[in-house]
């Protein structure tokens, strides 16, 4: 066997002229490797999980301030359809952005503490040069290769070839050399505290754990942010069709007030014109109120899209007239199978699940530290001679073998760790606890609001048609002189007031069922237009339909039986 100085700096140059762009690439290749097989486990399913931006792949020195503020000036006009929205906001929402890098960053940091049990080769090279008192000068070289290895038991095994390199030389002498090689082995294993694959890996069982965290959260965000566009959308429609509104009944009372100056000529009093002009006045400034309310709320999801606030763009006005087409899409849950469902498929839920079990574990690892230290010991080394560096004599070796006891008498700092991990506990139990009540406690408050709404609807929608004929009969009274201004005015208002009501009772209802959908865990968002799917349960749930929320026009319950009396 060989060893020279010159071979390991060789070794050395190599390992140090490896890029920054190599670990980059190769940082990523590990994270999403990790990401795409837990993601597969949990789901059955890959995505195409990137955190590239268009800047990611520039150098940093390249990119500044004026060209930031250059891109966030630039205008343009562009019609954003509904899927067009919900594509802008992955790739440029800053938030969606964030979480998907905090999802990184926790993948990251498992391939860190993967590493701790993985061979880990070190190569050190150091080299000096002494001038002494008596005027000789000391040119010394060290160089070590070594590898070494954490296993999960606990136990540390380590290898390392040492080679020392001393060249003697004065001005009175000729220069002497001494060469000495040493190849050595070290394991050590604890037998109490510190032993034991729970304890010894529990950094890494947390890491793994965390990543499936980081999984399930940013599935239920990504639900939650897809519901959150989408819902907007439709406000943001809703808003268009006020603005439509708004605008319609302020030509109807230009006409009446036009129709109210004529007739009070000689057939109607003065003031019912003035009225009329007043009732026009007031349209008008309603109208240019919710013109500057959608366009505030227009540039609000602008920002939601990542879209500078510069650009024109323009809404599909036929996604609502689709979801006003497809009705009230019924929810197939009671307050029972709902929670069923939430227990058994929302993430963040299931996360606080298992994160209670994470602090039960916590309490075992906390405990090993509070026992004595054994710790079992074995080293051999065998080295060269001064004048052969390269030739090992296998008789020659030295090996120790023994055992190391640490008495536990000072375990101060042990013991309030252990008893901060049993408080811990309690406190993730009850954490557990309150989040299992929240969701039942959101899962029946969703089902009410959907009832709520439902109802809602059909009330609106008797509302405009009665709106529609009181603006008929009014009309048509007034021309016969048996009604006044006023009658006619006020039937306008209530008919405007009326449209708006019902479609904002549209997009309330699948507004409501959208979040139900997510709180129990239920939303499933890859399939196409799947704000339009009735995303039945499994039929392993046998959830029967909830009268309350699809009843057509349910009774209303009295006072009385509702306090019990």
């Amino acid at each position: 066997m060989r060893c020279s100085v010159t071979g390991l700096a060789v070794a050395a140059g190599l390992f140090a002229g490896c890029s920054s762009a190599h670990y980059r690439q190769a940082a990523d290749r590990e994270v999403y490797g990790i990401l795409g097989g837990k993601e597969a486990a949990l789901h059955g399913r890959t995505n195409d999980f990137r955190i590239d931006t268009p800047y990611s792949a520039r150098d940093p020195k390249e990119i500044l301030a004026p060209e930031i503020i250059a891109d966030r000036a630039r205008a343009g006009q562009q019609v954003v359809s509904l899927g067009d929205a919900l594509r802008l906001a992955v790739q440029h929402n800053r938030q969606y952005q964030l979480r998907k890098e905090t999802l990184y960053l926790t993948a990251l940091t498992l391939t860190g503490d993967r590493h701790e049990f993985a061979r880990q080769p070190a190569a050190l090279l150091s080299t000096a040069l002494v001038r002494d008192r008596d005027k000789s000068v000391n040119a010394n070289a060290d160089g070590q290769l070594s590898v070494s290895q954490l296993l999960k038991s606990g136990g540390t095994v380590s290898a390392s070839l040492v080679s020392d390199v001393l060249r003697y030389f004065s001005l009175t002498s000729n220069p002497q050399r001494s060469i000495l090689t040493t190849l050595s082995l070290k394991f050590t294993q604890p037998l109490l505290r510190g032993a034991g694959v729970e304890v010894v890996a529990e950094n890494l069982t947390q890491s793994e754990r965390d990543v499936i965290y980081a999984l399930r959260s940013f599935s239920h965000y990504q639900k939650t942010f897809a519901v959150e566009v989408v819902t907007t959308y439709f406000r943001l429609l809703q808003r268009k069709d006020t603005v439509r509104n708004s605008y319609e009944n302020y030509l109807n009372l230009i006409k009446a007030r036009e129709r109210a100056e004529a007739l009070a000529i000689d057939r109607l009093p003065a003031f019912q014109a003035d009225q009329a002009r007043q009732d026009e006045l007031r349209a008008k400034s309603t109208y240019i109120a919710s013109v500057e309310q959608y366009k505030s709320e227009l540039d609000q999801f602008k920002v939601t899209l990542g879209l500078p606030i510069g650009t024109a763009i323009h809404l599909e006005d036929a996604s609502l007239k689709t979801l006003i087409s497809a009705g009230l899409i019924p929810v197939s849950l009671t307050d029972d199978s709902g929670y069923e469902l939430a227990v058994q498929q929302r993430p963040d839920l299931l996360n606080e699940i298992d994160q209670f079990e994470d602090s039960r574990r916590k309490i075992t690892v906390a405990a090993s530290a509070l026992k004595p230290g054994l710790t079992f010991i074995a080293d051999a080394s065998l080295a060269t001679g001064e004048t052969d560096y390269a030739r090992f004599d296998l008789h020659r070796f030295r090996a120790s073998a023994g055992l190391g006891l640490d008495l536990p008498l000072d375990r101060l700092a042990q013991r309030n760790v252990y008893r901060t991990a049993t408080i811990k506990f309690e406190r993730q139990l009850r954490a557990l606890a309150a989040a299992l009540d929240t969701t039942r406690d959101t899962v029946r408050q969703g089902l009410r609001t959907l009832a709520q709404v439902r109802q809602n609807y059909v009330i609106q929608q008797n509302a405009l048609e009665l709106a529609v004929k009181r603006v008929e009969s009014a009309e048509l009274l007034l021309q016969a002189g048996r009604a006044q201004i006023r009658d006619q005015l006020e039937a306008q208002t209530a008919l405007v007031l009326a449209q708006n009501a019902v479609t904002q009772a549209v997009v309330d209802y699948h507004a409501a069922r959208w979040k139900l959908l997510v709180d129990t865990g239920r939303l499933q968002i890859d399939g196409e237009r799947w704000w339009l799917q009735p995303q039945e349960p499994p039929a392993s749930l046998g959830a029967p339909v909830n009268p309350a929320v699809n009843a057509a026009s349910p009774d209303l319950v009295s006072p009385d039986k509702l306090f019990g009396k």
